[in-house]
């Protein structure tokens, strides 16, 4: 049984996100969730409100126990970029691109014995 929660279109790049949910992806929960809180990245607080929702999605909907639980599969998707453009010297314009994110989170249960 898994239980998983996704964040659509977060405002931060891929490549900084995955280096988050890197150190997370199979750890149980309250180890996530420690390592999540002493992780001094932009993207931590993002991927502990994912990471909460799913163990809340599992709790709810499957009835699974929260103690339980590890992380079974983490991962980011790069969603959509939004195109910005900054003026440059001699009239040019450069183009900077504001990436976003797809956060998903898998949480599963301990096999017992």
């Amino acid at each position: 049984m898994q239980a998983k929660a996704v964040a659509k279109s977060v405002r931060i790049a891929p490549r900084k996100a995955r280096l988050v949910i890197d150190l997370i992806r199979g750890k149980e929960v309250g180890e996530a969730i420690a390592i999540l809180r002493h992780t001094q990245r932009g993207a931590s607080p993002v991927v502990e409100k994912v990471l909460n929702s799913a163990v809340a999605n599992a709790e709810h909907n499957y009835e699974m126990e929260p103690d339980n639980l590890f992380i079974s599969e983490a991962f980011v998707d790069e969603g959509v970029t939004l195109k910005r453009f900054r003026p440059r010297a001699q009239g040019r314009a450069s183009q900077i691109n504001k990436r976003t994110s797809h956060v998903t989170v898998v949480v599963s249960e301990k096999k017992e014995g």
